[in-house]
């Protein structure tokens, strides 16, 4: 008898799996050997890790349609804690897909995110991270306003430590699993404000 899958920790397990299988070299696509970033890259990527990349992403998006066959959720749950104060909320995993009922979820709690991530940054400055993040603009409380005011969801982390600290509101729109490039855009996509310590700037 086949095993139903009914939990995202059960999906995660199967990834972690396939994932390893595929860069061990067990499992090999069929299809032409590309990463899908560049051709340029390809070049100097082995055939071999790029039929395991490729046979991955197949492998992945077989999971992703399976998760809306069967309605199971892409929502993991993360905490964070900053100056003493924590705060645990939902967010999709990086190897899944967002169901329409997690982004019900994700709206839901945007108002909360941003309203933890103003109280953990105030004596910061902010930037808006541009370019993917290459370029960094100074930005107010209006700025974050603004954007929040057109985003649907939004997700909190930080980076660094001590006199390099980033601590990082993104705030986006449509599905979280596209919004990491320009291929969702202008469907799906984010925002990114790096609060950081007074005088610094964003590493990126």
């Amino acid at each position: 008898m086949v095993h139903a899958y009914t939990t995202t920790s059960e999906l995660l397990e199967v990834l972690q799996v396939e994932q390893k299988a595929c860069m061990r070299g067990d499992r090999l696509s069929l299809s032409p050997a590309s990463c899908g970033v560049s051709p340029f890259i390809d070049k100097f990527v082995e055939s071999t890790g790029l039929q395991g990349f490729s046979a991955y992403n197949d492998f992945r998006r077989t999971i992703h349609e399976y998760q809306k066959e069967n309605n199971i959720s892409g929502v993991v749950w993360e905490n964070v804690t900053l100056w003493g104060r924590s705060m645990r909320f939902p967010t999709i995993h990086e190897q899944l897909a967002s169901l329409d009922s997690d982004l019900v979820l994700l709206s839901q709690m945007k108002s909360p995110i941003t309203v933890f991530w103003q109280q953990t940054i105030a004596g910061l400055d902010l930037f808006l991270g541009l370019q993917g993040g290459k370029v960094f603009q100074r930005a107010t409380l209006d700025d974050v306003a603004r954007i929040y005011y057109r985003s649907q969801w939004a997700k909190l982390f930080h980076q660094g430590q001590d006199e390099t600290l980033e601590i990082i509101l993104e705030l986006g729109w449509g599905k979280p699993e596209d919004s990491g490039d320009r291929q969702g855009f202008p469907a799906s996509g984010s925002d990114r404000i790096h609060a950081v310590l007074r005088g610094k700037h964003p590493l990126g």
